[in-house]
């Protein structure tokens, strides 16, 4: 080796961690780490560290929702603070696993026999959770059930989900998962769906399962099971349990366990990523070290972005999944002492070596507003494949572009770290998703912030709720309008006038171009399609 080629390869294995115990390896070689970078970070990950240790113990991580953070607890129930929350994780994890195999042994059935699909309906964390873990572990010669999901409230979609379960809603088991019952577009799903089952001359509850808080004063979702009857009843979720870090509970759980996945192994990932990630030392904790690279890689402000390129089909989810996981923990206006400090780190990705022909050109060439992790699987396949080359395979041409790639943006001053596992499989999926957990955990620490509210969801909440109540006077001024036999029908700003002056012209305009452009709203455009010269009538 030459002596630029020596320093490098000193480089490399002093900046390259392997974790035995859950076989992952971190290489931050290319990440722009100066000497002592952990040593300089000593100080501030001693306080996460505590932070952390107090948040397992059950200390009040969200004063918004007057509620503590117990993720964790999930997968190692005997870290939880009393007793009685130890019992009901277990409890749980048993109903899951009891369910599912009723469910595979025909011993519950739906009108007309064994279920064969799956509906889930949620959204946010009670979507992507277990979308994500459904891709990457799931196969169409092993799936027990055959998977759908209603993630949104858009209509279209919800059809296009219905239409691939037409004339089988009788063999369709539905998992209704929102922790409150009160989330919109979960509800919305739910009653659509219901519609549905009526149409097909069903009971949706004698084919429906809910994942909520279990007491009725607490969720809306559990009062309509127990008022209702439902057939299968529900699996509890806690208070404790925000959705971004659901998938180690009945949120994910319950549909892995019903598609036939592994659900012991992800909880076993999950865990033993949990103890190696509790090590009080940057150097040797995974999750410290992601979190500090972050911190470094972006200034302590979110500076650059973080692109997630898996090298593998099954993990092309995980891009989105960390989307919600990092940008709704971190995006934050204020920090703890309530200053405003506009934090969060921006998350996108899609997979290798398919960016190879999308956006890397952009990383390579253009804005350095950016650092990559890679994550790498070093198994290809379960059993050998054919050679497109001579001595070469499709794999290696996978495990080349992603060398390739790092070291052409590594050329360019472009910084990346890797993470390596050795296969996709329950455990390593587990791994993962506790690795990142932790990390977003000690970076929250790092630019003061709380990882574990989330107002400015509430906040998109509340304004939409707005958009709604101002919809229905916008409908009854126009329906009193056609009453009253005037032709020509109003402006916008006429309409604005009717309301009393006090409704946003714009959203005025919006919602009228919306319900006229859907049959059976109650409004009609009788003029132009611009501001100025629209004009609506009530139908």
């Amino acid at each position: 080796m030459t002596d630029t080629q020596q320093a490098w390869w000193q480089r490399f294995a002093e900046r390259y961690s392997y974790y035995p115990e859950i076989g992952l390896s971190v290489d931050l070689s290319r990440a722009g780490h100066p000497p002592g970078l952990f040593e300089l970070y000593g100080p501030q990950m001693a306080a996460a560290f505590g932070a952390m240790a107090e948040l397992e113990k059950g200390a009040m991580a969200n004063p918004d929702e007057d509620r503590r953070v117990g993720h964790y607890w999930l997968r190692c129930p005997e870290l939880a603070p009393e007793t009685g929350i130890r019992q009901e994780i277990d409890k749980a994890i048993g109903q899951v696993e009891a369910f599912a195999a009723d469910v595979h042994a025909g011993r519950v059935q739906g009108a007309h026999g064994p279920f064969r699909n799956l509906l889930v309906i949620g959204i946010g964390g009670s979507a992507l959770g277990p979308q994500f873990v459904a891709s990457a572990l799931g196969h169409p010669k092993t799936d027990k059930l055959r998977l759908g999901y209603f993630d949104n409230t858009d209509p279209d979609g919800m059809d296009r989900v219905l239409a691939a379960l037409d004339g089988q809603l009788g063999v369709t088991l539905c998992v209704v998962i929102s922790k409150s019952g009160g989330t919109k577009e979960t509800a919305n799903g739910e009653r659509e769906v219901r519609e549905a089952y009526r149409k097909a001359g069903l009971d949706f509850t004698a084919h429906a399962i809910a994942v909520t808080m279990p007491e009725v004063e607490k969720s809306r979702l559990a009062a309509r099971v127990a008022e209702e009857r439902w057939k299968f009843g529900l699996i509890p979720i806690w208070d404790w349990v925000g959705g971004r870090t659901s998938v180690t509970s009945a949120v994910g759980l319950l549909p892995a366990a019903l598609q036939g996945l592994d659900i012991r192994g992800l909880l076993a990932g999950a865990r033993a990523c949990d103890a190696v990630t509790r090590v009080p030392d940057a150097r040797r904790n995974p999750a410290a070290q992601l979190a500090v690279t972050w911190h470094l890689l972006g200034n302590g402000r979110g500076e650059k972005d973080m692109v997630v390129i898996p090298y593998k089909d099954r993990l092309e989810l995980f891009s989105r999944y960390l989307q919600q996981l990092v940008m709704e923990s971190l995006g934050k206006e204020l920090d703890l002492q309530k200053r405003a400090v506009h934090q969060g780190i921006a998350v996108y990705g899609n997979k290798g070596s398919t960016d190879q022909h999308a956006y890397v050109q952009q990383l390579r060439d253009g804005v350095a507003n950016f650092f990559v992790v890679f994550i790498e699987v070093l198994r290809d396949r379960q059993a050998p494949g054919p050679e497109v080359e001579t001595g070469v395979t499709s794999g290696d041409y996978l495990s080349g572009y992603l060398l390739g790639t790092r070291s052409a943006l590594y050329e360019k001053g472009r910084p990346s770290l890797t993470l390596t596992v050795p296969e996709v499989s329950a455990f390593s999926v587990g791994v993962l998703v506790a690795l990142f957990e932790r990390a977003v955990g000690f970076y929250a620490s790092l630019v003061n912030i709380n990882a574990y509210h989330q107002p400015g969801v509430q906040a998109g909440k509340e304004a939409a709720e707005a958009v709604l109540r101002l919809q229905h006077r916008v409908r009854d001024c126009l329906a009193r309008q056609a009453a009253s036999g005037k032709g020509g029908g109003l402006s916008v700003e006429e309409i604005v006038r009717a309301l009393g002056g006090g409704a946003d012209a714009e959203s005025v305009f919006k919602i009228c171009e919306h319900l006229a452009a859907n049959p059976g709203r109650g409004v009609r455009g009788v003029g132009g399609h611009h501001p100025r010269d629209a004009r609506y009538t009530g139908e």
